[in-house]
């Protein structure tokens, strides 16, 4: 089974930010369990700061390359060395591979000949022949919306479920219990459901809202349930709050919190969204503008 894959996971810190780490371990919840946890870089300079500051969050080991003349290439040849090493020396079924850099697309390319599963992330910068040479390829900003909240809280859980949920409807496959309490475990090791005041995950299901558990002989499968009147009254609320600014209009991120401050367990993704102002744009009479970060909302 895909959740019983064994990963390692190589991170070339001279080209991915560390904004982008809840996201990545995130998007590999859905492939397997990461056994090894490298990351390669000058963890001395300013530029690393951030890293260094997170990496005792996830277990990862920081594989250190001072930065001179050569440093950048030999940040690359370290975390080339360790993959061949882990190929012949260990027993993972696939690799993940960090990084922005087309210089790592002979590496991708050798460890999908020896069979195994090459996930490769990187920003949308990243060469083709790169994203070619994977096996998967995900741009790091399409799982950006997956840092942005503790792992503590029932509501980054309660993301979590809905995301396992449709990515699985979008591929006609059903979830059950024991697939999202092994995806939440290998993604927060420290999971524990008693943690919410439940003895079983079961149970933590069925008193969310947001879900519908259905129970048939030995099979139980979860899904997202449909409440259309309360998304038509989330979508009334959104352009009243729009349009009280009147033709200034609203920041995004603004915006976004009011949201969530009236309806808490709103969340983008049941509507069919990665990121928030592709479902504010959708919503006739108003319209999303400017760039990425400084987004307003106007109404029509």
């Amino acid at each position: 089974m895909e959740n019983e894959r064994k990963l390692a996971l190589l991170i070339d810190s001279d080209n991915v930010s560390a904004k982008y780490l809840n996201g990545i371990f995130d998007e590999l919840s859905q492939y397997g369990t990461v056994t090894y946890r490298r990351i390669y870089g000058d963890f001395t300079s300013q530029a690393n700061a951030r890293w260094s500051n997170r990496l005792l969050e996830k277990s990862i080991i920081p594989i250190q390359q001072f930065s001179n003349t050569s440093g950048k290439n030999a940040t690359d040849s370290a975390l080339i060395i360790d993959a061949m090493d882990l190929l012949y020396n260990s027993n993972v079924d696939g690799f993940c591979i960090v990084s922005s850099d087309s210089d790592f697309t002979r590496l991708a390319s050798r460890l999908r000949e020896s069979g195994k599963i090459v996930i490769g992330m990187g920003e949308k910068k990243t060469p083709d022949s790169f994203r070619a040479a994977c096996t998967v390829f995900t741009e790091l900003e399409n799982v950006l919306a997956n840092d942005a909240t503790s792992p503590t809280s029932k509501e980054t859980i309660l993301a979590d479920i809905i995301n396992i949920i449709t990515k699985n409807d979008n591929n006609g496959k059903t979830t059950g219990p024991g697939e999202i309490g092994s995806r939440l475990q290998s993604k927060y090791p420290d999971f524990d459901i008693r943690t919410f005041g439940y003895s079983q995950l079961i149970k933590f299901l069925e008193d969310m809202p947001e879900l519908e558990v259905t129970k048939s002989r030995n099979n139980i499968t979860v899904a997202l349930k449909d409440d259309s009147d309360e998304d038509d009254l989330i979508i009334k609320y959104i352009r009243e709050v729009v349009r009280a600014r009147g033709k200034n209009g609203i920041a995004l991120a603004t915006l976004g919190q009011e949201i969530r401050k009236k309806y808490h367990g709103f969340n983008v993704k049941l509507y069919g969204y990665t990121q928030l102002y592709k479902f504010i744009d959708s919503i006739s009479g108003l319209t999303v503008k400017g760039a990425s970060t400084n987004r307003k909302v106007y109404s029509e």
